[in-house]
């Protein structure tokens, strides 16, 4: 059931509420690949001849921070809603997720 649960990342990118967007995914486990994608996106911008781009937790943690909003909605079945989330939970299954790609 954890797996599966639908969820929304809610995005300012900076202070300009016209950068506000939203993502959305079919479970929290691709919504960590997809802010770990967002952050890889943005190293490619700033970094176009690098080949293999690397970067530890506290690279993305600082890219994290560095947005202006970042939260998630996840449907829980049991009550039949999103329940909401902050930026350290986000960063909290992002560094999870990270970890179980490195094992």
């Amino acid at each position: 059931m954890q797996a599966n649960r639908h969820t929304i990342i809610l995005m300012q990118a900076s202070h300009n509420r016209a950068s506000r967007t939203f993502m959305d995914f079919g479970s929290i486990t691709q919504a960590m690949e997809g802010i770990c994608g967002l952050y890889e996106r943005k190293l490619k911008e700033i970094n176009p001849a690098l080949r293999n781009l690397s970067y530890d937790i506290a690279d993305l943690y600082n890219f994290i921070d560095g947005l202006a909003d970042l939260s998630a909605l996840v449907y829980d079945h049991t009550i039949q809603a999103y329940l909401p989330y902050d930026r350290q939970w986000i960063k909290q299954k992002t560094f999870q997720h990270l970890k179980k790609l490195a094992h």
